[in-house]
């Protein structure tokens, strides 16, 4: 039913994890995906050739995020390489970022400005460059990945809730500003994901059953389940849904 053919996605973040996952379930779509990555060029190569597809394009882009300004430079030429190479944008998710372990009282400025570059200034600047090619199609949708620790909050982690919150006022903000174009923007909210951004904490078998068994559904996210929602959103299915926090965490948050 859910069918993306002739559409384009950008997806950040797309060489592993939820943006892995989102970027298969987007070209067995029919979608064409262009992804981007930091570190991961091994990782995003071997993604396309696992894909194989001949009949739809599928490219990785390197962005790294330094510093905002040499992000905005390499952001803004990427999605204007995008556009020209495959002809237009329809879909952007914004998926890359960061979860870093920060005390409140000894956490650096400089790990809180990582965070706050990868995790918001990053998905200003997709989300700026891309605007102006969804309004010349007349419509879009943009898809932002966030948290519940946005909602919540997160001991430990104040930096990253404190990015995922401004995320969640970023999407309603946008999604009233930008409905008269037809571009929706919504989000999904992840709980707990077994993805490698988890592994530090997760490498404690014990700790990680104690998770699993805190959550009602008694089974932590795999990337998967987190991109089935993201390309609901991107599909017909959600044209009249905009504004939207979706949470999926096996009922473990009960917000929004």
């Amino acid at each position: 039913m859910i069918n993306l053919k002739n559409k384009v996605a950008i997806i950040t973040g797309g060489s592993r994890g939820i943006g892995r996952a989102c970027v298969k379930y987007f070209a067995e779509a029919g979608c064409d995906v262009a992804f981007t990555y930091n570190k991961s060029k091994d990782a995003a190569e071997k993604l396309i050739d696992e894909l194989g597809y001949t009949n739809r394009k599928i490219k990785a882009y390197k962005c790294s995020f330094d510093n905002d300004v040499e992000a905005e430079k390499q952001i803004v030429k990427i999605v204007k390489d995008i556009a020209n190479e495959f002809g237009r944008i329809d879909i952007l998710v914004n998926n890359a970022g960061i979860w870093e372990y920060g005390e409140a009282d000894t956490m650096t400025l400089e790990n809180w400005n990582r965070t706050m570059t990868i995790n918001v200034t990053g998905t200003m600047l997709f989300t700026r460059e891309v605007i102006p090619h969804m309004k010349k199609l007349n419509g879009g949708k943009i898809i932002i990945i966030t948290s519940t620790a946005g909602q919540r909050g997160e001991a430990f982690h104040s930096h990253y809730a404190a990015s995922k919150g401004a995320l969640i006022s970023y999407v309603k903000s946008l999604s009233t500003e930008l409905a008269p174009y037809k571009i929706l923007v919504n989000s999904v909210a992840p709980g707990w994901v077994d993805t490698e951004m988890c592994y530090p904490v997760f490498n404690d078998i014990n700790y990680k059953e104690q998770v699993r068994e805190s959550i009602p559904l008694k089974k932590i996210a795999t990337p998967e389940d987190i991109a089935g929602p993201v390309l609901f959103l991107a599909s017909d299915l959600a044209n009249h849904i905009t504004g939207e926090i979706l949470n999926v965490n096996g009922g473990s948050v009960l917000c929004g």
